[in-house]
């Protein structure tokens, strides 16, 4: 996290959280999701509009967490802004040595792997899940080929509780509490 983050947080220590206007999608790009976007529904069928100035996305990068309920955010200032995920937390590229980065720029450690019911494949790392991205799935078959990596099927709707992570904390959040 950046120290202008942290003294924003000690300068200003009670601002509230947001929900639902920033997405990520299953390619590690973000969605900024104004009032109209998420009125017209979720995300991703409702995605927003897409981020592309790179000094944001480098500060989104560098201050991505997740919280203790598994819920990532990006730490803006004070606020924390809670993340609408497409898939997974992470988004996972694959370099040509099988050396694996998420899309936030972190080198990551590949624990495990698995596979869901429409052929999507996943890494957990220390730093969380990651979707491998469309573009490297080449490099990944050659180290599943290779046994260096052995997926493990998984039904995609089992991955937040398996992995702890949470697709929607604004959907969460609109939930009563018990």
């Amino acid at each position: 996290m950046d120290d202008i983050v942290r003294q924003a947080i000690a300068k200003w220590p009670n601002v509230p959280d947001c929900y639902g206007w920033l997405g990520l999608d299953a390619r590690g790009q973000w969605y900024m999701r104004d009032d109209p976007t998420q009125a017209a529904g979720p995300f991703p069928q409702a995605r927003g509009s897409l981020l592309r100035h790179d000094k944001l996305i480098e500060f989104i990068h560098r201050n991505y967490e997740r919280d203790a309920q598994g819920r990532w955010f990006f730490q803006n200032g004070p606020q924390r802004v809670f993340v609408e995920l497409e898939a997974a937390p992470l988004v996972l590229r694959v370099g040509p040595e099988a050396e694996v980065t998420a899309h936030t720029g972190q080198a990551l450690a590949v624990q495990s792997t698995w596979i869901d019911e429409t052929g999507r494949l996943y890494a957990a790392t220390p730093l969380g899940l990651g979707l491998v991205h469309s573009l490297d799935m080449h490099a990944a078959a050659e180290l599943v080929d290779q046994g260096r990596w052995q997926p493990q099927e998984v039904a995609a709707a089992d991955l937040p509780t398996r992995f702890g992570h949470v697709l929607s904390p604004a959907a969460q959040n609109a939930r009563p509490s018990r």
